[in-house]
């Protein structure tokens, strides 16, 4: 399936994927209502969100350029410190943007 990349098709792929993702927590929500929460299930889900972290971080150090590894070192070392992620990340992005710009 293809769709022509002109003004029309651009909104048509981004109702689409609009729908996908609105369907997709809707229906996790939706089938969730059906599931007892317990302490297994629960820990289940706090894992799946760090493992999906992970996901996104190991590729981006292992292939990144200079100004991600020290965003990411920036990221690591001040969450350690100030245990506030959101500066955190603010001042890793902060440090790839510098990185990059000198670079």
């Amino acid at each position: 399936m293809t769709i022509e990349t002109t003004a029309l098709g651009t909104l048509a792929l981004i109702a689409i994927m609009a729908v996908v993702t609105l369907a997709t927590r809707f229906g996790g929500v939706f089938l969730m209502s059906f599931v007892r929460i317990s302490p297994r299930i629960e820990s289940f889900i706090n894992a799946m969100a760090s493992s999906v972290l992970i996901a996104i971080i190991v590729p981006m150090a292992w292939e990144g350029d200079a100004g991600a590894r020290l965003a990411l070192l920036t990221t690591a070392v001040l969450v350690l410190l100030i245990r506030k992620p959101l500066p955190a990340i603010a001042l890793g992005i902060a440090t790839a943007a510098l990185v990059r710009y000198l670079g």
